[in-house]
């Protein structure tokens, strides 16, 4: 996928639901992964010819797991933005301190708390995250057989807590067009070093998502309509 296709993904995101104003600076959250690489190139880019005029930096949480996030700090400086490392101890609160057998939601709340201090603390009034579409049916679909309730993350979220808004572009971007563009242009993906990584509830319904793609026509499509259908906050 190319840089313009990821954009016209990313345009009608934000457009549809207002993402971004003038004025704005925002804060990706950087994890090392495809999807926030991925997102702070489309961002960056986008930022040049967007009507609202806005600014756009990176935030890393590290996690105290050993990752090398040099790669990443070269990227962002080749394409112009600038990447802040957030050290944190979260890695040795978690799996040392609490030994949590189930570890990805307290993770999840301790790195989002993290990088949100950040971009508080670097002057940001948003915080992009780099979830897909795909991310969009799979915690739809977490919600309705752990939680049996009809949900999934609102494109748009206002966290009064930090006074600070989560915004997600990449909600129409299928997953495989982003591993495309990845590849396309030799994003550093960084490897997850989690001793979870491949082991969560996550990882099992990205397998049944795929599994139904094969069975059913438009299956993506069908099931993102009927999100936004069923009347769920923010959609």
């Amino acid at each position: 996928m190319k840089m313009q296709k990821l954009l016209s993904y990313m345009r009608r995101a934000v457009d549809e639901y207002k993402m971004i104003d003038e004025g704005d600076k925002i804060c990706v959250g950087v994890s090392g992964g495809k999807d926030s690489l991925a997102l702070l190139a489309g961002l960056k880019n986008l930022s040049i010819f967007y009507p609202n005029k806005f600014e756009v930096f990176g935030v890393c949480v590290d996690l105290g797991l050993g990752m090398d996030f040099s790669p990443l700090e070269e990227y962002a400086e080749r394409i112009g933005v600038d990447l802040v490392i957030k050290r944190t101890d979260i890695g040795e609160i978690i799996f040392n301190e609490r030994k949590e057998k189930n570890p990805c939601s307290l993770c999840s709340k301790m790195r989002k708390g993290s990088l949100h201090d950040a971009a508080v603390e670097m002057g940001a009034n948003k915080v992009a995250l780099g979830h897909n579409r795909d991310d969009v049916l799979e915690t739809f679909f977490m919600s309705l057989f752990y939680e049996g309730r009809l949900h999934t993350f609102s494109p748009v979220t206002y966290l009064s807590r930090k006074d600070i808004v989560s915004i997600r572009p990449l909600i129409y971007a299928p997953e495989c067009d982003v591993k495309g563009f990845a590849n396309l242009y030799s994003l550093p993906v960084v490897k997850n070093l989690c001793p979870n990584d491949g082991n969560s509830k996550r990882e099992a319904m990205k397998s049944f998502v795929k599994e139904q793609k094969l069975i059913y026509d438009r299956f993506e499509e069908k099931t993102l309509g009927a999100i936004k259908r069923a009347g769920i906050d923010g959609w």
